[in-house]
């Protein structure tokens, strides 16, 4: 976020005071003076305007919610879809960090908090996802050092994953698997060019946020300490 756009959201001044304050050199970023106005501000700096810390307006929010299958992950659908806004009933303008496709269900967060978001969906940060599967055939040592390393999904991209864990149930492989950005449908690309029949996929975790025993359709607030977990890793894993 621009630095003048950082101030004018803290509710002190306008876009066009913002320009005048930083270039008159009371602002400062980390301690440092700063007089360039589309400076980028990162999640974890300090700002301060004449010596006061300055922060956002806006009160942070993140929501957990447990999405089913057949509902899917965006604010407003011209197609009349069911989408997740329906079932987080809300006033507060809430949107989805991330995806999860119709056919996947589990933990989808959402936020009223761009800045966050885009924090946690940008792949150079590498939040890890972990996913539950249900497959036909367990994996072997080779196709598992294989995913790991990487694999050719198709339309020019690669995907990786690290299985966690897998075990036969009831005739199917239940498979925990980790990934650490999250291309479109990449796992189901990746299933498909392993050759697995993938019956069902749920997201259990997104970086120290766990699924936990919400009920599927259910949806809750992160507690204080999750939402604590979640924002201090941004602030450890920024530059």
């Amino acid at each position: 976020m621009r630095l003048n756009k950082f101030i004018s959201l803290s509710g002190i001044a306008s876009r066009r005071e913002a320009d005048n304050l930083v270039k008159s050199a009371i602002v400062t970023v980390n301690d440092m003076v700063e007089t360039n106005p589309a400076y980028q501000v990162s999640i974890s700096d300090k700002v301060k305007c004449d010596e006061k810390i300055i922060s956002l307006k806006e009160n942070k929010r993140i929501v957990l919610l447990n999405k089913p299958t057949g509902f899917i992950t965006t604010v407003k659908d011209p197609l009349k879809r069911k989408t997740v806004m329906d079932l987080v009933q809300t006033d507060e303008r809430l949107f989805p960090i991330g995806r999860l496709d119709k056919d996947t269900s589990g933990l989808l967060l959402l936020t009223n908090h761009g800045f966050l978001a885009n924090y946690l969906m940008h792949p150079k940060n590498k939040i890890p996802r972990v996913y539950k599967l249900e497959i036909d055939k367990i994996f072997l040592e080779g196709e598992k050092k294989r995913l790991a390393s990487k694999i050719y999904i198709g339309q020019k991209e690669w995907g990786r994953a690290e299985i966690l864990s897998q075990k036969k149930d009831r005739g199917r492989i239940i498979v925990h698997l980790r990934l650490l950005q999250g291309k479109k449908r990449e796992i189901r690309r990746m299933m498909y060019r392993m050759k697995r029949e993938l019956f069902s996929l749920q997201r259990t975790k997104f970086g120290p946020i766990e699924l936990g025993d919400i009920a599927l359709g259910e949806w809750r607030d992160l507690n204080p300490s999750e939402f604590e977990s979640l924002t201090s890793i941004i602030s450890s894993n920024s530059v």
